[in-house]
């Protein structure tokens, strides 16, 4: 074979190279204007992002700086518009320097002045949020309950009514059918329900978990115990407590706290919530043989400050309170257990003795106060008893002593009520004068359907059981 000519391509290196030098410039130019035009950009985008932020800096520190006093805010301004001035500035003198370290403190001081306000303001409204909690879960409850339900609880009766039974010592499923039927607002127990610590305390328990699974709170457990010969429990050898004895002895106000609180610690330990103790009448009868040795003494200043250190006693085994028996047994003549009982001192005289306890009660924190059925016909104009009397629970108690705590009415089976009243009246008369509880009526049942039937024909409003009522599921839950 013949070998074939090779042919050989010639590149024009001269003509590829400007192309290349064309596109590599291209390219760079590329880059340099996208880069300039990022840098751009950026720029822009930081200055505005740093104007944004110096405006809402700004804008808070003047909505913070509207709570300062007017001279704070002068001199904030004059801060700000030295900042901005330092700002635009690159060299400062010596004044500035001084001026800076000056507008520097006024700023600390400030921030700490508006930090104070603050953590006050906080606390203040924390407190606020607690006491609307209270009020809210009262008024959930009140408005959960029927008429019927609002009344029953304003009545405090023995175990042997709510079961019909007799020597009540147990609590059992029977106790709280009879509470979903009639849910009362406690149960007084006497020395025939306490037999000892185990059964009172397992009858106490009880009572407690069938109120909660009921009424969803705490129900009043009540028992007298003031000590001496008024000691439900302390007389009763079986539950091994000490008896405090009579409060005429005690002698001293840390005395009338340690009996407070030795009764208070064995009733909270076996369940108990209210003590109808500790008596505040002043004794200025010499004749009085009702009250006698239960009393403090017959200097009412004494009575105050004795009765007063015993509440608090109480307190602190978290177990209420209780002074009785307004407006003042202790010059009464008679006995309302048995009958009519009266005093013929006027309002004026009342006040420079008998009823200077009572006026200290709301001041010493006193949960309940206990009406007595004694008559005071020169100051209301006739015998009726002082537990069904407007004047002396709603205007004088109420208004002129300022008691905002619970009223409740002595045992209103004893003879200066049952005597001269039906159940139903004489409960109806108690509400409209300002009651807040009736203490064992001799008819609970016919008493319950009075104030109901008052309230559904108008002589009663349902507002004015929700005052009260609202004021027992308060203390209730503040008993939690």
């Amino acid at each position: 074979m013949k070998n074939m000519p090779v042919k050989v391509m010639k590149i024009n290196f001269t003509k590829i190279s400007k192309k290349v030098y064309v596109l590599i410039i291209t390219i760079i130019l590329f880059i340099v204007v996208t880069v300039t035009l990022a840098l751009t950009l950026g720029k822009q985008h930081n200055q505005s992002q740093k104007e944004n932020d110096k405006t809402s800096y700004s804008t808070a520190f003047n909505e913070m700086d509207t709570k300062m006093q007017n001279h704070t805010n002068t001199e904030t301004s004059t801060n700000s518009e030295t900042d901005t001035n330092n700002e635009k500035e690159s060299t400062t003198d010596d004044k500035t320097t001084i001026d800076d370290k000056t507008n520097t403190d006024d700023e600390m001081n400030t921030n700490k002045e508006t930090n104070a306000q603050e953590t006050t303001a906080n606390q203040g409204e924390t407190v606020t949020a607690q006491e609307d909690t209270l009020e809210v879960k009262v008024e959930k409850i009140l408005n959960k309950m029927t008429l019927e339900e609002k009344v029953y609880q304003m009545f405090i009766i023995t175990p042997e009514v709510l079961t019909n039974g007799n020597n009540v010592t147990t609590c059992n499923d029977f106790f709280q059918e009879q509470l979903e039927q009639y849910p009362v607002g406690g149960i007084i127990y006497f020395a025939k329900n306490l037999v000892n610590r185990e059964q009172t305390a397992q009858m106490l328990q009880n009572a407690t978990q069938y109120a909660y699974e009921v009424e969803g709170m705490p129900m009043f457990l009540c028992v007298d115990e003031e000590g001496g010969r008024v000691a439900r429990i302390a007389n009763n050898a079986n539950f091994g407590v000490p008896n405090v004895g009579a409060m005429q002895y005690v002698g001293s106000a840390a005395k009338a706290y340690e009996a407070g609180q030795t009764i208070g610690a064995y009733l909270s330990e076996l369940g108990f919530n209210v003590d109808f103790a500790p008596d505040a009448d002043v004794l200025t009868n010499d004749n009085n043989t009702v009250i006698g040795d239960r009393s403090f003494g017959t200097d009412a200043n004494i009575v105050t400050e004795y009765a007063a250190a015993y509440s608090n006693g109480l307190h602190s085994q978290n177990v209420c309170s209780t002074f009785k028996h307004f407006p003042g047994h202790g010059s009464t003549e008679g006995d309302t257990h048995e009958g009519f009982a009266y005093t013929n001192k006027t309002y004026e005289e009342l006040m420079q003795s008998e009823l200077v306890p009572f006026a200290h009660a709301q001041s010493n924190g006193v949960d309940f106060v206990m009406a007595a059925h004694i008559s005071v016909p020169n100051i209301i104009g006739d015998n009726t008893p002082c537990t069904l009397s407007y004047k002396m629970i709603s205007e004088i108690l109420r208004g002129d002593l300022n008691y905002n705590g619970l009223v409740i009415t002595d045992a209103m089976n004893m003879g200066a009520i049952f005597n001269n009243y039906s159940s139903d009246t004489a409960a109806v008369l108690a509400v409209l004068a300002g009651v807040d509880l009736m203490l064992m009526p001799s008819d609970f049942f016919s008493a319950a359907q009075g104030v109901i039937n008052a309230v559904y024909n108008g002589q009663i409003s349902e507002s004015r059981i929700d005052t009260s009522v609202r004021r027992i599921i308060t203390k209730k839950l503040q008993m939690e």
